[in-house]
């Protein structure tokens, strides 16, 4: 078709109605899309036709590819709108309808992915999955155009067989659904050593990580792994955790310029990522090294985090407070754009005498450090990384490392200001309930660990703006945020994760409104999620849509399960408050993860967190004084610089102290009250362990014996 033909814009489609970018990216298609509504079916049992579901999101690459090789195709998009009704899911916005068709696609061809293409029919039953899928058919990969014309026939002349396939699909979904069957007793330490053991195997020794190409970050196998180290004195899992760590800072898959994590890397060295910059990955790998910092003191960890709340809060932030999804892979039609430098580029943004230190420094090569992963051709773009320790490569050069650090720093700066010259990848600004917990849970850890209440000011602000504004007329969550507009009932991961961020900000701020707001959502997700008859919890409310299949996620994807977080929430909860309640249900849902969990334990790393906490000891650290005062901030300091994962904290003062003492009796003890000491009450640390709480102690010397035993 003639250039001009193809540039013209077309007339939009109905996603031009929708808030959601992804959607938006496919709104001037000539594709006849509809987004995900009971008419777009309807239209399909009206007109006799399947359905056609693609479901991606704002940030992936091959959805970019797709759209622009097909979709944008009048010819395809003709194909498509005589053979199918054509619904366009954003997986973000509807994460339960990408999890019940991924789980199809996995089922169907043993891998999963986006774009996720699935072909129904009217009724919503599937009967074929794919993820990408080129134009023209090529290198033995069913091209778009081929399927549609075999479906065509197929639907007309063989319909039985693909419904009979249909049906057998949902019938194993339905059994799959529910796969918790309760044991009779909860989990014990040789699911963590067995999980342990799985990990080693994985675990790559040269680079760090768990698995070879493409290699994910995995956050909760860290976080586990940090508590099976201080559990068990083991060295080798601390190690295998500081590795990690450290490999995945100096790699590509690091912003050595704006700071934060893109999404993974496709070799084994964590050199070459996909580039798309996701929210919850911040919030995670934050979490995993401020807790590295705290296990091991290390100041490199703590500055990571620090940057990728810079990035953060400078890239991620919306004006209301809350934080975006993403940013993308692609900028000006190619993916890596903004982040990759060819030497030409280097030597342009930096005087004569910085390019051979940058070029030292971040691993840049004339030719291109890198190849395309699809053809494997070098391009002459460099990903910055970090070859070798800026220790080692001072001490090569014969600088010293405050030197080093200095001209790197200036180097750096200058980059970045190159940089900010260029298009910016685009940026999905819609604001979701549950990765806005994870990260206000990784915001309040920082204030805590770090002790910067900037953090802890800039949680505080994105979980107002939720509560406020992200709820629906009964007072539940809603899930997704943007223009204006809160939509789409709340899931099982949107209550989870928010009661995570709200539980971390108590101990950030010592506000007890944010544990009365804790228990009300905790009541609420348990009354909507909870399985009375086998433990767990849906993840669609009760009397929500459900598509197909009404279900309960317990395995870890690139978020933790939220049956996992509202089992330690619950434990936490259950410690901070006194309510046997609590612990009664979070002792339910382990006996249902317990099988699956014993089945395949990598797979469930972040139950394994919350069971690390169940099996104790925990303990309750109460401290009683004045948050202003030096005596106060000593014993709270003795607590925040120690790795402490089975341990809440409480802080009874003044101001606050009556509202405290009905969320949390324990404060309430007169036992428990301010040692006298030179005419008034000085600062007072108990630990509380089984029904029991130390003998008092005024010194953070002595709190810290206390926390040791």
């Amino acid at each position: 078709m003639p250039l001009e033909d193809r540039d013209r814009p077309m007339s939009p489609n109905r996603l031009i109605r929708e808030k959601s970018p992804y959607l938006l990216q496919h709104a001037h298609n000539p594709v006849d899309w509809w987004p995900w509504c009971e008419e777009a079916f309807r239209k399909a049992r009206d007109e006799d036709k399947p359905v056609f579901l693609s479901i991606g999101y704002a940030s992936c690459h091959w959805c970019h590819v797709m759209e622009r090789e097909s979709f944008a195709d009048p010819e395809v998009a003709r194909l498509l709108n005589e053979t199918f009704v054509c619904v366009k899911v954003d997986r973000e916005e509807r994460p339960d309808v990408d999890a019940v068709y991924m789980a199809v696609c996995q089922m169907m061809t043993g891998q999963g992915g986006w774009p996720l293409t699935i072909l129904l029919t009217p009724d919503k039953r599937p009967f074929f999955a794919a993820t990408y899928l080129p134009k023209e058919s090529r290198f033995g990969r069913l091209g778009l155009k081929e399927l549609v014309e075999r479906v065509r026939d197929l639907w007309e002349n063989h319909r039985e067989e693909l419904l009979g396939s249909a049906e057998r699909t949902v019938q194993v979904l339905r059994r799959l659904a529910d796969p918790a069957s309760p044991t009779g007793s909860p989990p014990g330490e040789a699911l963590l050593h067995k999980a342990y053991e799985q990990l080693c195997a994985q675990f790559d020794e040269q680079h760090g990580g768990f698995g070879s190409a493409p290699k994910f970050p995995l956050p909760s196998h860290l976080l586990f792994l940090l508590r099976y180290a201080d559990r068990f004195g083991s060295r080798e899992a601390r190690t295998m955790v500081e590795k990690t760590l450290a490999a995945m800072r100096r790699g590509g898959i690091y912003d050595q310029l704006g700071g934060g994590f893109h999404r993974y890397s496709t070799n084994p060295e964590w050199r070459l990522p996909h580039f798309e910059k996701m929210l919850y990955d911040q919030a995670l790998l934050a979490l995993a090294y401020l807790e590295a910092y705290q296990a091991t003191g290390r100041g490199e960890y703590a500055r990571t985090a620090r940057e990728v709340f810079e990035y953060v809060l400078r890239e991620l932030t919306s004006p209301e407070g809350g934080f975006y999804s993403s940013e993308d892979a692609d900028s000006e039609d190619e993916e890596g754009r903004f982040y990759t430098w060819t030497y030409q580029e280097l030597e342009e943004a930096l005087p004569p005498e910085d390019v051979e230190l940058a070029a030292e420094v971040f691993g840049i090569e004339r030719e291109g450090n890198f190849a395309e992963e699809a053809t494997g051709r070098r391009t002459g773009a460099n990903v910055l990384h970090l070859p070798r320790p800026l220790p080692e490569l001072a001490r090569g050069l014969g600088l010293s490392e405050s030197q080093l650090e200095k001209r790197v720093e200036r180097v750096r700066e200058a980059l970045l200001r190159a940089r900010e010259r260029r298009v910016r990848p685009a940026k999905d600004d819609k604001v979701l309930t549950d990765w806005n917990g994870l990260m206000i849970a990784a915001l309040a850890r920082g204030a805590w660990v770090l002790g910067d209440p900037a953090y802890a000011e800039a949680a505080e602000r994105a979980a107002s703006f939720l509560l406020e504004n992200v709820r629906d007329p009964q007072g539940g969550l809603l899930h997704r945020y943007r223009d204006g507009e809160a939509a789409v009932p709340g899931f099982l991961d949107d209550y989870a994760f928010l009661v995570w961020g709200l539980l971390e900000l108590y101990p950030a701020t010592f506000r007890a409104e944010h544990l009365r707001r804790v228990l009300a959502l905790t009541e609420a997700m348990l009354e909507r999620f909870w399985d009375e008859e086998n433990g767990g919890l849906y993840f669609t409310a009760a009397g929500a849509e459900t598509p197909l299949v009404r279900r309960k996620e317990f395995y870890d994807g690139a978020t933790p399960s939220g049956n996992a977080v509202a089992l330690h929430n619950l434990l936490r909860l259950g410690h901070l408050t006194g309510r046997t309640d609590l612990l009664e249900r979070a002792d339910r849902l382990a006996r249902a993860l317990a099988p699956l969990a014993d089945a395949s334990p990598t797979a469930h790393t972040h139950a394994l967190v919350g069971l690390d906490f169940a099996l104790g000891p925990a303990a309750e650290i109460v401290i009683v004084g004045e948050p202003d005062r030096e005596d106060t901030q000593a014993l709270l300091q003795e607590v925040r610089g120690r790795f402490l994962p089975r341990c809440v904290v409480l802080l009874r003062s003044s101001s606050g102290a009556e509202e405290l003492a009905e969320i949390a009796p324990l404060v309430n003890v007169k036992e428990l009250r301010a040692v006298e000491g030179e005419g008034r009450g000085r600062a007072t640390a108990y630990v509380c362990r089984e029904q029991s709480c130390s003998a008092p102690v005024t010194s953070a010397g002595e709190l810290g014996r206390l926390l040791e035993r």
